[in-house]
């Protein structure tokens, strides 16, 4: 279908700003333009408590912010990866949707501020991301959670951490997940999908954009061929948690991620992949502005009740 008028509104707004492209401008200038968007985001609803600290991670602590739902403990969890390419993005940008999903979900949500690169380049950000979810499997009681019902979830790049947290839960035997919530993740090191021919310039976030992010991430571009980079391209798929997986019609990672859910599927993972028409990258972060953007957030949450449900 045609570009969704709300997200046509974005993108006029942006092109009228008269940015530079965001891969002309170093990783700091990036982060300190993306931070101006967060107002697309919207009004932060109330939560019964929010929490910053720290766990321990394997290079030093790890910021992460706890959203606790009205209700009596110990609840499920899900824990949350911010997009940004691994390299821009934080906790705050992702504030409004952490909140509506622990709200409509009636779980814990631990938003986690993971190593960014070209600072700390990959697998830091994927180190960061399993070591808060293992904490959290095996110390939940401590945060209120119950740790047999645990998810992971994330947007852009922290859609790949959070496929990758669950294929390396598999492999290490560690811990159980229930599910994973995957909004247009990325899952291959390739720039070769139609997805991409048709949608890398104009929408948002281009092909030229996610170069450089991969960029920046891998520091050796042969680090894109390991699973925990690309995790479509795992071995075996087999055994990982049920999933739900959202894409945008224009989104040049579109293909990417529906390719991801068909892999899941083969393997016998219960999927449930939803296109959004009209749509482009990062709606989900936008519900302050793009009212389809409130409607996934609220898909997931309805994903993650069900799961999490005895």
């Amino acid at each position: 279908m045609a570009l969704d008028p709300q997200a046509r509104a974005i993108l006029d707004l942006m092109a009228a700003a008269g940015n530079p492209p965001l891969e002309t401008r170093t990783p700091e200038e990036a982060r300190v333009a993306a931070s101006r968007l967060q107002a697309l985001s919207g009004t932060p609803e109330d939560v019964a408590k929010v929490e910053n600290r720290t766990i321990a991670g394997p290079a030093g602590e790890v910021p992460v912010r706890i959203y606790t739902p009205q209700g009596d403990g110990p609840f499920p969890a899900l824990v949350y990866f911010h997009g940004g390419g691994w390299v821009i993005g934080n906790r705050e940008i992702v504030d409004v949707p952490c909140r509506r999903i622990a709200n409509r979900a009636g779980c814990v949500v631990i938003s986690v501020d993971y190593r960014l690169a070209p600072e700390h380049k990959f697998p830091a950000a994927v180190e960061d991301a399993y070591a808060v979810t293992a904490w959290l499997a095996a110390n939940g009681s401590k945060v209120g959670v119950d740790a047999s019902r645990l998810a992971v979830g994330g947007d852009s790049a922290g859609g790949n951490l959070a496929a990758v947290v669950a294929l390396m839960a598999k492999d290490k035997a560690t811990f159980a997940l229930r599910h994973q919530v995957l909004l247009y993740p990325v899952t291959n090191h390739d720039f070769g999908t139609r997805s991409y021919r048709e949608n890398g310039d104009g929408y948002y976030l281009t092909r030229a954009a996610m170069q450089w992010f991969w960029d920046h991430y891998l520091g050796d571009t042969r680090n894109g061929r390991h699973p925990y980079a690309s995790p479509i391209l795992a071995d075996d798929h087999r055994g990982l948690p049920p999933a739900l997986v959202i894409t945008a019609e224009y989104d040049p990672l579109r293909d990417e991620g529906e390719a991801y859910a068909q892999r899941l599927a083969e393997a016998g993972v219960p999927v449930r992949a939803k296109r959004y028409p009209g749509m482009i990258h990062g709606f989900c972060w936008m519900p302050g502005a793009i009212e389809q953007g409130v409607h996934a957030l609220d898909m997931a949450a309805a994903t993650l009740k069900e799961a999490f449900a005895d």
